[in-house]
């Protein structure tokens, strides 16, 4: 999936930096437009499943390549 509105690298962050950085940029961003985000810790994979549930916001994708983790959120409102 490439079609995205803004990308945000959280490599090397562990958790929970890789939500908290999530969720600052999509509170910049306006509803429908697509974040994607890449990580590189393996509990991203849990905690963006739990965000994306507790904001309401929807995971349209993720998927993970050699050690790399790649989220595509919706925001939704």
């Amino acid at each position: 999936m490439s079609n995205f509105d803004q990308e945000l690298d959280a490599r090397g962050l562990n958790c929970p930096l890789p939500i908290l950085r999530a969720k600052k940029t999509l509170n910049a961003m306006s509803g429908g437009q697509i974040l994607k985000i890449m990580a590189t810790d393996p509990g991203s994979v849990k905690d963006f499943e739990a965000f994306a549930k507790q904001t309401g916001n929807e995971l349209l994708d993720s998927s993970e390549l050699d050690g790399e983790f790649h989220f595509m959120l919706k925001k939704i409102t």
